[in-house]
């Protein structure tokens, strides 16, 4: 929703790219849970004695039970000693994990997973919802990790930036009604806390890069030339552009990581939404754009990747593959030439004509109808004919100008891309939803994309430095952690 790693083993060469302690809550196993933010914002220690559970009051002496005098320091007059009888609040729900003191609970966990499910159209079986709900738990606690070393390092995030972040998604997703975001993460199970809080560990970490790793990332002027040269030999190949799932995988977790991706390949298969998989299960940094590798060439990625990506068609999945270091994957979104012209880029003109059929039509009439606006169509010489199609057929025709290829559907792209001015594809659709025609009346095709910049290069081959050497740095930060699972 909201910087780009490539899967290990790739040698990547051009792709064109703290919260502080308040608001904790203090756990101990045996000590009743009590959120602090109603006692303190401090990072002090405090402790509230009680006991979990309910409990029987019996054999206590009378005298036992001193009420207090109440005092300033004590408006109501609570007793020093006091015993807490029945169950906890049944809304607040039992801490799954104590990250260096930072709590993460139940509730965190599913308000996370809502997020997820929510972007799938497939039913999620509940083996697959314990799957998901121990990963996101996972992810949790490298945010929690990230927000704290930003904290730590005095680098925490400006609340008015998650805020801004928060308002820009509402934006895009419900227009002119950003205050619709709320109501509707509280609809699905989730809360807008949740999302702000994946929003604050993005930026918790891009600051910590930001101070840690991208000052000491140097790029010679011979290696960024060195590309430049390998890209201007491979003018007119092609590129590609993936989006990646990939998880690490070691001799004894090999069986479980392949299981794992077997089970994401399985929802995403369903209508799953690759994006939101791989937001919340990528290893890789590409993780923060919904897997998106940007353009590539396949001779920077594994040798296993490439020959799958190879055979791929746009809009296929294929997976789990193994790399070196793991398994991912991937999802073809696009391709095109190196540094040509991308036919699909070319602007076109089009006149859509279209005929729909009464309720209640039979196969045999609309068959029939279609067949007479199929050769009706046929014999038009120019698209200044089209209008007659109102007249002679009902037809309804609407102009289409500035229209990019790419932006129609595959079948239409291709047929549209081979036809000359004044023809028209063939008719398509159904009688449910009317069939129709797309006749093209101009076209301006794109020029050939330029080299990219000295800079651009740069900057590619910055980010993915600072890439790999932020994984090593978040796994001296799960190193160092102290947490306390129940």
């Amino acid at each position: 929703m909201l910087k780009y790693v490539n899967a290990a083993g790739r040698q990547q060469e051009l792709v064109g790219r703290g919260r502080d302690c308040a608001e904790r809550t203090f756990f101990k196993i045996g000590i009743i849970n009590v959120n602090l933010n109603a006692f303190s914002k401090t990072c002090g220690t405090m402790v509230i004695a009680g006991l979990l559970g309910s409990a029987a009051i019996t054999g206590v002496p009378a005298a036992a039970q001193t009420a207090a005098v109440p005092t300033s320091n004590n408006p109501l007059g609570i007793p020093d000693n006091f015993t807490i009888v029945g169950s906890e609040n049944p809304n607040d729900r039992a801490a799954t994990a104590v990250v260096n003191g930072y709590v993460i609970t139940g509730t965190d966990i599913d308000q996370r997973v809502a997020l997820i499910t929510n972007a799938s159209d497939a039913e999620v079986s509940n083996e697959e919802l314990q799957r998901l709900r121990q990963q996101v738990f996972r992810n949790l606690i490298d945010e929690t990790l990230k927000i704290q070393a930003a904290v730590a390092q005095e680098l925490p995030v400006d609340r008015a930036q998650v805020e801004q972040t928060y308002q820009q998604l509402a934006a895009q997703n419900f227009g002119q009604n950003p205050e619709r975001m709320d109501e509707y993460l509280d609809s699905i199970g989730s809360s807008p806390r949740a999302l702000k809080r994946q929003i604050e560990g993005e930026l918790a970490w891009e600051n910590l890069l930001r101070r840690n790793i991208t000052p000491f990332i140097n790029v010679s002027a011979e290696e960024v030339n060195e590309v430049l040269r390998r890209l201007e030999e491979s003018r007119g190949t092609e590129e590609y552009r993936l989006g990646e799932i990939y998880m690490g995988a070691t001799i004894e977790n090999r069986e479980a990581v392949i299981q794992n991706m077997q089970r994401i390949m399985q929802q995403l298969e369903q209508g799953g939404s690759f994006v939101a998989y791989a937001r919340q299960f990528s290893e890789a940094t590409t993780a923060v754009v919904g897997g998106d590798t940007g353009f590539l060439r396949l001779e920077t990625l594994p040798v296993q990747m490439a020959d799958a990506a190879r055979r791929m068609q746009t809009g296929q999945l294929v997976g789990p593959i193994e790399i070196p270091g793991g398994f991912t994957i991937i999802y073809l979104i696009d391709k095109q030439q190196v540094l040509g012209a991308d036919p699909r880029d070319a602007l076109l003109s089009l006149i859509q004509i279209s005929i729909s059929f009464p309720e209640g039509t039979t196969d045999e009439a609309a068959n029939g109808r279609i067949e007479e606006f199929a050769t009706f169509v046929q014999n038009l010489r120019s698209c200044s004919e089209a209008e007659s199609a109102r007249t002679v057929l009902g037809a309804t025709v609407v102009a289409n100008d500035e229209i990019q290829a790419r932006q129609l559907p595959d079948q239409l792209q291709n047929i549209l891309l081979n036809l000359q001015v004044g023809q028209a594809t063939p008719p398509f659709g159904s009688p449910e939803d009317g069939v129709r025609v797309l006749m093209l009346c101009g076209r301006d095709d794109p020029e050939d994309a330029g080299a990219p910049t000295f800079q651009s290069v740069m900057s590619t081959i910055e980010e993915e430095r600072i890439n790999k050497r932020a994984q090593r740095y978040l796994r001296d930060l799960r190193n160092d952690a102290y947490i306390e699972y129940n």
